[in-house]
C-alpha cells in the first residue's frame, strides 16, 4: 500500500486539475482541465526498484479508465478510476517487473476499464461547459457565469437530466448573449428546491431593451431541443427576453416561475427600466407545451412567431403586453397554425388577448384558440387583434398578406381601466375570416371607434 501513496502523489504532481485523491466513493465530480479537456494527455509511471510486488490495490482518480499495460501491475476491477478522456497510464519500473512475475502474469491481458459517474456536480461555468458531455446526470451550484460567457448546455447526451441548485448569477458585460444555451434530445431541466438563476438584470436596464442603449444579452435559449422537459426553474432579473424557445419539437414547459417585477423601477422619462423582457418567444417549433407559468415582466407574457401545435394554458401573466400570437411576418417563417391558449389570466398589463400581425408582410394565422381567459387591470386594450403592426409605431392601416383565419375567442372576461379600449379589431378587407366569439365580456373601458374589418360573429 505504500506504493499506492507513492503512486497517488505522482499524479497529483502531474498537475492540471485532473485528480482528486479522495476514494472513488467520495468523488463528486470530474474536476477536469477545461482549457485541455479536449486534447489527450498521456503520463507515464514508475514505481520505485524496491516495490516488492509491482501492484496495486486501488487508485482513486475520477471517472473512466486507466491502461495498465501488459505485464506490470494488477489492479482489482472497479478500483482505478480516471477521469474519462485523459488517457492516463501507469507502468511498473523494470526491477518490479522481474520480482513478481506472477503478478505480470495476472495482468497480460487486463484494462482496468470503469463505468463513467452518472452524478456530476459543477461549481463553475467552465467546468461545466468542458465535462458536459461525459454525465448523464448533472448539478449546477451556485455557478456565477464569466462576464461575455454562455452557460452553453448545447449538445448534451441524450436523456441527460440538469438540476439548477443554489444561485446562478451571471457577471456584466455588454454583448449580446445568450447567458444560458441548452439543445438536445429527451432532457430535463429543472432546478432543486429554494434555488434562482439571476439574471443580474439592473446592470443592463435602461429603458430602452433591444432597441437602443446598452447592448443586452437574451437570457435562455432553448434551441433544437426534442422530446425534452423544463420544468420548476426559478427566474428573475433577466436583462431583456427570457425564454427564446427555437427548432423545438416535442418540449414541454412546466411551472417555471419569471419574476422581472424589479424592471417596474422607471427612469427620468417615467419609463419602466425593464424593456423588451418577453417572457416565453417561440418561432419555429412543432409541439411546445408551457403550462402553470407565472410571469411578471414589462413585456409579451406569451409571443408566438412562427410554429405549430402549441399550447399556453394554466398561467397567470401580469405587469406586460398580455397573451400574443406575433409578430407575423418579416421573418423567415411567419406560419403560425394550431395554437390553444386556455385557462390563464392577465392583470395589470397592457394588453390581454393580442395578436398582431406585420404591416404590409406575408404568412398566415390560422386554428387559434383563446378560451377561459380572465382579465383585470388591463390598460390599453383587453382584446386586441391589428393587420398593421410596426415596432413600436403601428400605421393605423392593416394589410391582408398575414391573413388570420380560424379564430376562437370564447368565455375571456374581465375589466380595463377607464381610459382603455375593451375590444380593438383592425383588418384588412377579407383578411380575417371564420372566426367563432362566444362568452366575450370585457368591460369599464370605452367601445372602440377604429375597428374596421370584423368579421361575421365577432363584435367590437
Amino acid at each position: 500500500m505504500g506504493y499506492q501513496k507513492a503512486l497517488t502523489a505522482l499524479l497529483l504532481g502531474a498537475g492540471a486539475g485532473l485528480i482528486d485523491a479522495r476514494p472513488a466513493s467520495q468523488w463528486d465530480l470530474a474536476r477536469h482541465d477545461h482549457h485541455d479537456s479536449h486534447k489527450h494527455k498521456s503520463f507515464t509511471f514508475s514505481f520505485p526498484s524496491s516495490d516488492p510486488t509491482g501492484s496495486i490495490s486501488s487508485i482513486p482518480l475520477g471517472t473512466g479508465s486507466a491502461t495498465i499495460p501488459s505485464g506490470t501491475a494488477v489492479v482489482p476491477s472497479g478500483t482505478a478510476v480516471v477521469p474519462s478522456g485523459t488517457g492516463i497510464s501507469v507502468v511498473t519500473s523494470e526491477k518490479s517487473k522481474k520480482s513478481n512475475s506472477s503478478a505480470s502474469s495476472s495482468a497480460s491481458a487486463a484494462t482496468a476499464a470503469t463505468t463513467a459517474s452518472s452524478g456530476c456536480t459543477f461549481t463553475d461555468a467552465d467546468s461545466a461547459i468542458a465535462s458536459k458531455a461525459s454525465c448523464s446526470s448533472i448539478v449546477l451550484k451556485d455557478i456565477t457565469v464569466p462576464a461575455e460567457t454562455t452557460l452553453d448546455m448545447t449538445d448534451l447526451a441524450d436523456g441527460t437530466t440538469v438540476t439548477f441548485e443554489g444561485t446562478t448569477t451571471f457577471e456584466y458585460a455588454e454583448w449580446k448573449g445568450p447567458l444560458i444555451s441548452f439543445s438536445g434530445k429527451q432532457l430535463t431541466i429543472t432546478g432543486a428546491a429554494d434555488h434562482v438563476i439571476d439574471g443580474n438584470g439592473a446592470k443592463w436596464w435602461d429603458g430602452e431593451g433591444s432597441n437602443g442603449g446598452k447592448t443586452k444579452p437574451k437570457f435562455f435559449y432553448a434551441h433544437s431541443m426534442t422530446d425534452s422537459t423544463i420544468s420548476n426553474l426559478n427566474i428573475k432579473n433577466y436583462p431583456v427576453q427570457c425564454f427564446s424557445i427555437n427548432g423545438a419539437e416535442n418540449l414541454s414547459v412546466k411551472d417555471v416561475t419569471i419574476d422581472n417585477s424589479a424592471g417596474d423601477e422607471t427612469n427620468s422619462d417615467g419609463d419602466a427600466l425593464g424593456h423588451n423582457t418577453d417572457a416565453f418567444d417561440v418561432g419555429s417549433s412543432t409541439g411546445v407545451y408551457i403550462s402553470g407559468a407565472t410571469v411578471k415582466n414589462q413585456d409579451d407574457c406569451l409571443a408566438i412567431n412562427s410554429g405549430t401545435d402549441i399550447s399556453f394554458t394554466g398561467a397567470s401573466c401580469s405587469g406586460g403586453h398580455g397573451i400574443s400570437i406575433g409578430s407575423v411576418g418579416g421573418r423567415d417563417d411567419n406560419d403560425v397554425a394550431n395554437v390553444y391558449i386556455a385557462d390563464s389570466t392577465i392583470s395589470d398589463s397592457q394588453n390581454g388577448v393580442r395578436i398582431k400581425t406585420v404591416y404590409d408582410a406575408t404568412g398566415s394565422v390560422k386554428n387559434v384558440t383563446y378560451t377561459g381567459i380572465t382579465l383585470s387591470g388591463i390598460t390599453k386594450y383587453g382584446i386586441v387583434i391589428e393587420q398593421d403592426y410596426e415596432n413600436g409605431s403601428p400605421t393605423g392601416t392593416p394589410t391582408d398578406g398575414v391573413p388570420i383565419t380560424d379564430l376562437t375567442v370564447s368565455d375571456v372576461t374581465g375589466t380595463v381601466t377607464d381610459d382603455a379600449e375593451e375590444v380593438y379589431i383592425l383588418c384588412a378587407s377579407g383578411a380575417c375570416s371564420d372566426w367563432t366569439w362566444s362568452g366575450v365580456s370585457v368591460t369599464g373601458g370605452e367601445a372602440s371607434s377604429k375597428c374596421e374589418g370584423v368579421p361575421d360573429g365577432a363584435s367590437c
